[in-house]
C-alpha cells in the first residue's frame, strides 16, 4: 500500500501565476505535495539549486502552458527544456511530463509528441486527474483523493472583439489615403467616400 504523496512539480510562466495558484491549491487539497515557487521558495534561499531540487525529485512535472509561457524567453523556457531531458530518462509508457493548456495555444514544436490536457475544457480536471493517478500508481504514491472538492475553474479567455467600422446601409465605405489627385476614382451608386 502506497504511504507516500504523490509529488508534482508545477512550471508556468509568471503571467499566469493567478492560474497556477488555484490549481496547486486544488492539487494539495486532493493530498498531492506540489512544488510551487510562490510556497516552497523561501527567503535567503538559492532558488536556481531549488528548483533544480523539486525537478529531481518531482514523480510528475505539470507544464502549464499559455500563450505567455510559449513565448515568453526565460526561466520558463529552461524549465521546459529540463523536464523534456528527464523525460527521456523514463521507461516508454510512463507518464511522467504532462503539458496542460491553460488557454488556446500552440504547443513548442519538442512537446507536440505529448498527449496534452486543456485545462479550459469542461472536463480538463477530470482528465488531469486521471492521469496523475495513474503516475501516482506508477510510482507507489497516495493516489488524489477526488471527494467531491470543486476543481478551479480555469476560463478560457474571451475571444477579443473585433471594431468594426459600421457599414452604411445601401453601400460600401471607401477609405483614401495619401494623394491620389490627377487619379481616376470610380465610384458606383450609393458608395460613401471618407477622404
Amino acid at each position: 500500500m502506497a504511504t507516500k504523496p504523490l509529488k508534482i512539480f508545477l512550471s508556468y510562466a509568471s503571467g499566469d501565476r493567478a492560474q497556477v495558484g488555484k490549481i496547486y491549491s486544488f492539487l494539495h487539497t486532493q493530498g498531492a505535495d506540489v512544488w510551487y515557487d510562490q510556497e516552497k521558495l523561501l527567503p535567503g534561499q538559492d532558488w536556481n539549486f531549488e528548483i533544480h531540487k523539486g525537478l529531481d525529485e518531482a514523480d510528475v512535472i505539470l507544464l502549464c502552458l499559455s500563450k505567455k509561457s510559449v513565448s515568453k524567453e526565460g526561466y520558463v523556457q529552461k524549465e521546459m527544456r529540463l523536464a523534456l531531458d528527464m523525460a527521456l530518462e523514463m521507461p516508454e509508457g510512463r507518464i511522467f511530463l504532462i503539458p496542460a493548456r491553460l488557454e488556446e495555444c500552440d504547443l513548442p514544436y519538442k512537446l507536440k509528441s505529448y498527449q496534452w490536457v486543456d485545462l479550459f475544457a469542461d472536463n480538463g480536471m477530470d482528465r488531469l486527474i486521471k492521469s496523475l493517478n495513474l503516475r501516482a500508481n506508477q510510482v507507489n504514491a497516495n493516489p488524489l483523493s477526488v471527494d467531491g472538492k470543486p476543481a478551479p475553474a480555469i476560463k478560457k479567455p474571451a475571444p477579443k472583439k473585433r471594431k468594426s467600422n459600421p457599414k452604411p446601409s445601401g453601400g460600401n465605405i471607401i477609405n483614401i489615403h495619401g494623394n491620389v489627385s490627377g487619379s481616376n476614382i470610380v465610384i458606383g451608386d450609393d458608395n460613401q467616400v471618407d477622404n
